[in-house]
């Protein structure tokens, strides 16, 4: 199993745009095999640790193994969605890690 955290940091004006296209897209993502979970966050703003970024969105991800992650990577949908929402976007950084 893995995990995938996937942060994104949405250029202004551009989240509902940017969230429309992602929510748009989880249900095929769902439908793949080997997805555990896939669910779009934004900062709770609580204050914890570092201050809430309102322009950011993180997607947490769950997956069988790394080979169903990279067929995830390679499926029609996700080339789609990149492309959506590449000029969307101000920056991301993903994280892969797996059960210790």
């Amino acid at each position: 199993m893995v995990h995938v955290i996937a942060r994104c940091v949405i250029k202004e004006g551009s989240l509902e745009k940017f969230l429309q296209i992602l929510n748009d897209n989880i249900p095929n993502v769902l439908a793949e095999d080997g997805c555990i979970r896939y669910e779009a966050c934004v900062d709770a703003g609580v204050g914890v640790g570092t201050p809430a970024e309102p322009n950011a969105v993180t997607i947490l991800e769950t997956w069988k193994s790394p080979e169903h992650l990279k067929a995830h990577l390679a499926a029609p949908h996700m080339a789609a969605y990149r492309e959506a929402v590449t000029p969307l976007r101000e920056s991301s950084v993903v994280t892969v890690v797996k059960p210790a």
